[in-house]
């Protein structure tokens, strides 16, 4: 039976993999602000589900709510961070709450869960670390700056963070998935553009949920596959229009810096003033 500890489990994607996980029958350490969200998943799944209040941005908490999971368990297996949310609005219009809540829960949150899971995972042996990521840590779009800087910040640190821990028998995994049918729309915030951005490229309609190709079920199902083949990748790109966006997006960038590699390596020579 194998244990999973998923942040963000009240509703979206972390509900859906937690609902997934139990009725596999394996174990779930749930973490959410809310926990009585979970009411009825506890009167189904009983002792398999354990529940702690935990907000990602509250560090000194993150070390105690996750100390106490490995205690209570025999073993964690796996750590699902996906705790996270969005802000709609030209960057300039977002307040610095809004700049410095969407970082410290997306990327700041999500590094300080790696820095107090690698440490517990390690002393027992390994075990998987997945992050939710997004294809808007590959690619851009206008409206949503302050996202991106969270999701791309992500993908960085947890890249070079993947080759740190490899040799602890950890294993890491940046899910990265594209337009998907969960509720994080809903519970973004939207900021009005201001009247220099009126009609431009941050001035459009909130994406319309019903719309998007992307499963809420599969991607969970998808995880949970890679988590347990043996063998997960370190990204897993996920939904069609990821794949589509990413994958032509990387083309351009790297005909883009192809074009450039006369006057780079120009660089490397001395010049006289």
């Amino acid at each position: 039976m194998t244990t999973w500890l998923i942040t963000g489990a009240s509703r979206g994607l972390g509900r859906e993999l937690a609902e997934q996980v139990l009725e596999r029958g394996d174990r779930v350490a749930a973490t959410l602000r809310e926990p009585e969200r979970l009411d009825g998943l506890v009167e189904e799944h009983g002792d398999r589900l354990w529940r702690r209040q935990m907000d990602v941005t509250d560090t000194a908490r993150i070390e105690k709510v996750l100390g106490e999971a490995f205690a209570d368990h025999e073993r964690i297996d796996v750590i699902v961070s996906n705790a996270g949310y969005g802000v709609f609005g030209a960057g300039e219009d977002l307040t610095d709450a809004q700049v410095e809540r969407v970082i410290a829960t997306n990327l700041t949150g999500s590094i300080q869960v790696a820095r107090r899971g690698v440490p517990l995972l390690r002393d027992q042996g390994g075990g998987v670390l997945v992050q939710l990521s997004s294809m808007g840590g590959h690619i851009t779009f206008p409206g949503f700056a302050i996202y991106h800087a969270s999701k791309w910040g992500v993908e960085g640190y947890f890249e070079a963070l993947a080759q740190e821990i490899e040799p602890f028998g950890i294993r890491t995994v940046l899910v990265e998935p594209g337009m998907v049918r969960t509720g994080f729309y809903d519970a973004a915030e939207r900021v009005p553009v201001s009247e220099p951005y009126r009609g431009g490229p941050a001035d459009f309609p909130t994406p319309k949920v019903d719309g998007m190709v992307g499963s809420q079920s599969g991607v969970a199902h998808a995880i949970i596959e890679a988590v347990t083949s043996g063998n997960p990748p370190l990204r897993l790109l996920l939904n069609s229009d990821a794949y589509d966006a990413v994958t032509s997006t990387v083309r351009r960038r790297l005909a883009s810096l192809e074009s450039q590699r006369d006057s780079s390596r120009a660089a490397d020579e001395e010049r006289t003033r």
